[in-house]
């Protein structure tokens, strides 16, 4: 917030772009606010996960919170793990630290999506994966793998060239699981953001700049 009360002494408004919905959402509405627990929990829950499989981390969410076990993710194990060591570290629910009162913002947001026909959308997706590996991809990728069990590098372009560079795959077929992985993602996005009744979608084949402009402008217009 600190950052963005200086952004907005230098111009009004001010453009977010990004993807992921938890990014957007964070900024927007503030994050839910966890307390620390021992990391210890992590690790455990981790060896637990080799040793006894997703399946034993679920039953046990499902013991410990059965409304979070019906809400997320259960094949994400980082999403199991991540509820279970709250419920394990604080002997709360994760979801009672869920959707508590947030910081109120200082701002009014707009909401812009950018869409297209499908095949146009996985034609540009195509091109941004091969744009990537010419601007240097895979030898940012060779530098990571010592750090590639960390969950930070457990995503699309990043795990499926580590299998490449292990000799698991040619590179090839990394590429095509880059980008059918990418579309996937995509899919998940759209899905996700068109259940927010507060975003004002724009086809790019269709309207051009001038009509996302003139409804920016419309919307940040002084009011009588």
């Amino acid at each position: 917030l600190n950052k963005l009360d200086y952004l907005f002494t230098k111009n009004n408004p001010q453009i977010m772009v990004g993807g992921s919905g938890l990014y957007i959402d964070a900024v927007i509405n503030g994050l839910d606010k966890f307390p620390k627990v021992n990391p210890e929990i992590r690790t455990q829950l981790n060896s637990d996960l080799k040793e006894k499989g997703l399946p034993y981390l679920q039953q046990q969410l499902n013991v410990l919170d059965p409304i979070t076990a019906n809400k997320i993710a259960l094949d994400n194990p980082q999403r199991v793990i991540r509820a279970l060591e709250i419920c394990i570290g604080t002997n709360k629910p994760y979801s009672s630290f869920i959707n508590q009162p947030k910081e109120k913002r200082n701002f009014t947001p707009i909401k812009i999506g950018l869409t297209a026909p499908r095949d146009i959308i996985y034609q540009r997706i195509e091109q941004r994966v091969d744009i990537m590996m010419n601007n240097g991809l895979l030898e940012e990728v060779k530098k990571l793998l010592p750090y590639k069990n960390l969950n930070a590098l457990n995503t699309v372009g990043y795990k499926e060239l580590f299998l490449y560079l292990e000799n698991k795959c040619s590179l090839e077929t990394a590429l095509d699981e880059i980008k059918k992985n990418t579309r996937r993602f995509a899919k998940r996005q759209l899905t996700w953001f068109r259940k927010d009744k507060n975003i004002t979608w724009f086809d790019v084949t269709t309207n051009p700049l001038e009509d996302i402009l003139t409804f920016v402008n419309q919307k940040t217009a002084p009011q009588d």
